[in-house]
């Protein structure tokens, strides 16, 4: 029993010695690299989306008083705007359709009436419009338009004054560029015609109506959730 303990001992023993050696004349696994797949995947960039941003710029256009003596002509208006804008757009393919609200603050006046004094005076103005882009990745030229309104402050040569918001309509186009992620940047022109108010009599000795129309020229930075 003891020579076969012995026996077997050094037959194990053997074989260990020779398996390294008989290991090194296999042949050696080889390793196919995979096929190629990239890391990432950048998807296209995509308009669609919430958004909400600020705007400022400047308003230029003409105001008109008429009553039953005469008409005091177009006289010029301008001043500065700014303030909010809230939109939404979705884009299909190359197209991008959107809603887009906007509120400013306005600094647009004038005065005119040849001999007398008549200033018309716009401390607010908003719109609510339709939007149409033609989307090239981040550059979005655009059409647009919608609802316009605002306040027609009225002051005569007295010194009184009176006030009528007025709805109207408006017309536009611009560009846009996105950078930064979720960041882009506006340019856009927009015409508005608030209509017509009415200075009364009780204010302005004769019953005026008092007519406001600008154009204005404004940028804008955007937030897109």
């Amino acid at each position: 029993m003891k020579r076969f303990i012995l026996t077997a001992c050094a037959g194990l023993f053997a074989a260990a010695v020779a398996l390294p050696s008989f290991a090194a004349d296999l042949p050696r696994p080889s390793y196919k690299s995979p096929a190629y797949s990239p890391d990432y995947y950048v998807a296209p960039f995509s308009w669609t989306g919430f958004y909400v941003g600020l705007n400022g710029g400047y308003g230029f256009g003409t105001s008109n008083w008429t009553n039953s003596t005469g008409s005091s002509g177009d006289f010029d208006i301008n001043g500065g705007l700014v303030g909010g804008t809230l939109g939404y757009n979705l884009q299909t393919g190359v197209w991008v359709w959107g809603l887009e609200a906007d509120f400013d603050a306005s600094w647009i006046k004038g005065d005119g009436c040849g001999g007398g004094f008549c200033e018309t005076r716009n401390s607010w103005l908003g719109t609510a419009r339709a939007r149409i882009g033609y989307a090239w990745d981040r550059w979005l030229p655009f059409l647009s338009g919608g609802v316009a309104y605002g306040d027609i402050k009225m002051t005569p040569f007295g010194a009184t004054s009176e006030t009528e918001s007025k709805f109207g309509w408006t017309v536009g186009a611009g560009v846009e560029y996105a950078f930064l992620g979720a960041w882009s940047a506006k340019i856009e022109y927009l015409y508005a015609d608030l209509g017509k108010a009415t200075c009364t009599a009780a204010t302005c000795g004769l019953d005026n109506d008092v007519k406001f129309n600008t154009s204005i020229v404004r940028a804008g930075v955007n937030y897109r959730f």
